[in-house]
């Protein structure tokens, strides 16, 4: 497992733990915080997930759900951020691999 799968794999567990009850939101959070900064991701994913999590932050603040933030819905926005980050990293892994694909075939002279 790389140390991006393992990160990645990471955020995927605190996801799972805080929608099960077995993790606090503030637990998440601050996991969250401190894991996907280390993610090799574009600014914008920095900057969406930053106010993805002041939400989450804001949300744990009402015991009931809010009209304005509710918890679960931010959970799922944070799914959604996941996966979208799962594949950008895995189109940013890509064109590498097809770069050294296509340099040996040259070099067999396919």
């Amino acid at each position: 497992m790389t140390p991006t799968s393992a990160l990645l794999e990471n955020l995927s567990q605190a996801l799972k733990s805080c929608e099960q009850g077995h993790a606090s939101t503030s637990e998440l959070v601050r996991n969250w915080r401190q894991q996907a900064t280390q993610l090799p991701l574009p600014e914008r994913y920095g900057e969406v997930l930053s106010g993805l999590l002041d939400r989450m932050e804001s949300s744990a603040l009402f015991s009931e759900e809010s009209c304005s933030f509710s918890q679960r819905d931010q959970l799922d926005a944070l799914k959604i951020w996941l996966q979208k980050a799962q594949q950008q990293l895995a189109m940013t892994s890509t064109p590498d691999s097809a770069q050294t694909a296509h340099a040996e075939s040259e070099k067999k002279g396919t």
